[in-house]
């Protein structure tokens, strides 16, 4: 195999990035064959076809999803060699880079990034969004680890190494106007308005099966996936919450919410996932082995 040429490489990023030559040819400042020229060398000098053409469309192959993941974490750590040398930074900081689902626990990504701060000086990104779209970053190398309530689909889980850090017992708070309803619960929740995550959440299926199986009509009133919001309106007397107990000690030791009572047999799990690549970051790998959530 012929050394890799980089610029070969910057253009093929760019074209599967942009979808397509004509707009990667816009980006560039560059005429289109041109940059199907070097395209085509960069196939002729790997042996291998990274996109399928068809009507003028391009779409990865397997071959070329591998080569834009390295190419994602080559161009990104380019950019960061430049910016310590611009900075006079020769002693390169770690950047940990960390996907949160929006339903996580603010807790957990607190006790992560406390957690990644004793492994090493570090600059650190969060990126909250849904699970398949985190999941895609952690592909493309550009984040380091995802914090979710559940594993990665068995499709991708070759590509992905997971493992789970708790499995957290689910309890219902409310603001103290609600403290009555502790008194016959789970029974006293028929027709109190609750704060629900949204329909494609797990939790949200295991509540409505647990008071569908137990036969306790409840309210919907207010539907969010963020956890913060759901504490915030619960602390404003809006409705009811389901929360893991880890994640609400300091709001009730302040009296801000109380608790009614834990959903037995509910529980909800949280996964710590990384890339299975071959390119690892330091501070990542010593927190996928050794962060340890203590329920």
């Amino acid at each position: 195999m012929n050394s890799l040429n980089y610029q070969h490489l910057y253009y093929f990023r760019t074209v599967a990035m942009e979808g397509s030559v004509s707009q990667a040819a816009k980006k560039l400042l560059l005429g289109q064959p041109a940059i199907s020229l070097q395209l085509k060398q960069l196939e002729d000098n790997l042996g291998l076809q990274l996109f399928h053409r068809e009507n003028r469309k391009l779409t990865l192959t397997e071959a070329g999803q591998t080569a834009l993941e390295y190419a994602n974490q080559i161009f990104r750590l380019g950019d960061e060699m430049q910016e310590a040398l611009k900075n006079g930074s020769f002693a390169r900081r770690a950047h940990l880079q960390v996907g949160a689902l929006d339903s996580i626990p603010k807790k957990l990504i607190q006790l992560l990034i406390q957690a990644a701060g004793e492994v090493a000086e570090c600059s650190i990104t969060v990126l909250e969004g849904e699970g398949d779209f985190l999941f895609r970053e952690l592909l493309a190398y550009k984040t380091d680890l995802v914090i979710s309530n559940y594993p990665p689909s068995i499709g991708n889980a070759k590509l992905h190494s997971s493992r789970m850090l708790a499995s957290a017992p689910i309890s219902i708070f409310a603001a103290p106007k609600f403290k009555n309803l502790a008194r016959k619960f789970p029974q006293s929740m028929a027709g109190q308005p609750f704060i629900f995550p949204t329909l494609h959440s797990k939790l949200r299926r295991d509540l409505e099966h647990y008071f569908r199986v137990r036969e306790i009509p409840i309210n919907i009133a207010i539907e969010t996936q963020d956890t913060a919001v759901q504490k915030r309106l619960g602390m404003e007397g809006l409705g009811l919450v389901p929360l893991a107990d880890f994640s609400v000690k300091g709001i009730r030791k302040r009296g801000q919410l109380v608790k009614l009572g834990t959903l037995a047999e509910l529980h909800e799990e949280y996964w710590l996932t990384s890339n299975s690549g071959l390119i690892h970051n330091p501070v990542a790998a010593s927190l996928f082995e050794n962060f340890q959530l203590k329920i």
